[in-house]
């Protein structure tokens, strides 16, 4: 079973919480929109903290630090391909055009022989709400209701 875990930076602005998500890169994700969408997250190998591999994967995917602030835990979530995603938000603001994305390399188009560098990320945005909850993978919008539900936000 794979894990991954991140972190779902979250913000107050005039027009209520919003949250930061990733649009996923490469082929695959790019002419859609929903569902195409994730918390800045990534795998991680047994024996790694889940709360360091989110710091982890944070950094690698969009090229900034992560924030400092007191975590919510968000728990986990199985997305439909069976993986395992631990997440924990962090009220903290980000500029999303500071982002340097990670990339992979996946042969592309399939059967070519080719190789090709993807960023792992090709956008990153401030998204209220409800335009996030329509936005992002399915199994994590239940880190929303968390958020939520939090006395936070």
């Amino acid at each position: 079973m794979k894990r991954s875990a991140g972190l779902l930076l979250f913000r107050r602005s005039r027009r209520g919480v919003e949250v930061l998500l990733g649009h996923m890169g490469g082929p695959f994700f790019a002419r859609r929109d929903a569902g195409a969408w994730t918390v800045p997250k990534g795998e991680y190998e047994p024996g790694e903290p889940a709360w360091d591999a989110a710091r982890r994967e944070f950094e690698e995917e969009l090229g900034l630090p992560p924030p400092d602030g007191e975590p919510v835990p968000l728990g986990e979530v199985t997305q439909t391909n069976g993986k395992v995603v631990t997440a924990w938000a962090i009220e903290a603001d980000l500029d999303p055009t500071a982002m340097v994305p990670g990339t992979f390399t996946m042969e592309w188009p399939r059967g070519s022989g080719r190789l090709q560098e993807f960023p792992e990320l090709d956008r990153v945005e401030w998204l209220g709400m409800d335009r996030a909850r329509r936005l992002l993978i399915k199994a994590q919008t239940t880190f929303l209701d968390r958020l939520e539900g939090h006395s936070g936000p």
